[in-house]
C-alpha cells in the first residue's frame, strides 16, 4: 500500500528571518521550505540538537503537521546556535 504524504511548500512565515551562511551574503528565508533547503544543504553545523528540531519543525510545517511559527522559532535557534542569525 502506498502512502500518500501531502505537502505545502508555499507556507510561509509572518516574518523573515535573515542569516549569513557560508560566503557572508545576508539571505532572507521567508518559510519553512527555504529554511529547510538552507539547513540540508547549506548549513555550517549539523551536529548541534537545534539543528535536528530545526530541520523537523520545517518538515512538519510544510506537510502540515506543525504549526510554521514553531518552525520559525525553532529555525532561528538553530540559526543562533550555528552563529549565523542576522
Amino acid at each position: 500500500m502506498e502512502t500518500i504524504i501531502k505537502a505545502d511548500p508555499d507556507v510561509s512565515w509572518g516574518a523573515p528571518v535573515f542569516v549569513r551562511i557560508g560566503n557572508g551574503f545576508l539571505e532572507r528565508i521567508d518559510g519553512p521550505k527555504a529554511a529547510l533547503e538552507a539547513l540540508l544543504h547549506r548549513w555550517p553545523s549539523q551536529s548541534q540538537p537545534e539543528y535536528a528540531a530545526a530541520k523537523c519543525r520545517c518538515s512538519d510545517a510544510i506537510r502540515h503537521r506543525g504549526g510554521a511559527e514553531l518552525a520559525r522559532r525553532t529555525f532561528m535557534e538553530a540559526a543562533v546556535a550555528a552563529r549565523v542569525l542576522s
